[in-house]
């Protein structure tokens, strides 16, 4: 049985108003010359058929420090551009989160007022590491800010032309 506390914990809801257009937005979510230039900077390669492969791989950066190439695997679920995006996700560079396996993400994307609505749900059920990097939980620890920090440098980019990692 699960509790209301656990529901909380195990999905994060992070939303970000972009003063772009929904095409702009999930252009940079879903095209590789786009995610390597925000969040940290690797480039992410989708297959946006239902059951079509996602790969995040590291930057330079990350993989001068030793981390392998690949950062993240998953699967394409639903994809109506640019509205939503469905997809399995999974850590793969640390053993610790990838023996959590596949989470779910899904992205929303809605116009307002002249900006868009970015709400990434992520459903972490069963991975409380990954719960927590993602949270932003373990940047005093110098692991980075998680889905918060990533949302931010994306709407930097957008509305302003930089980001945290190329500013």
């Amino acid at each position: 049985m699960t509790s209301n506390t656990e529901t909380a914990v195990t999905t994060q809801v992070h939303r970000v108003y972009i003063k772009a257009t929904p095409q702009a937005v999930w252009d940079a979510i879903t095209k590789p010359e786009w995610t390597e230039k925000y969040g940290y900077g690797g480039r992410s390669v989708y297959d946006l058929r239902p059951g079509g492969p996602y790969i995040a791989y590291t930057s330079q950066a990350m993989r001068d420090m030793g981390s392998p190439d690949v950062a993240i695997d998953g699967e394409v679920i639903e994809s109506d551009p640019p509205r939503r995006l469905v997809l399995t996700w999974r850590m793969v560079m640390d053993e610790g989160t990838k023996a959590e396996g596949f989470t779910r993400i899904t992205y929303e994307l809605e116009e307002m007022a002249g900006v868009t609505k970015l709400t990434l749900i992520h459903d972490l059920s069963g991975a409380p590491n990954l719960s927590l990097l993602l949270s932003g939980g373990m940047e005093q620890m110098g692991a980075g800010g998680g889905w918060p920090w990533v949302l931010s440098d994306l709407k930097s980019l957008l509305e302003t032309g930089t980001s945290f990692i190329n500013g």
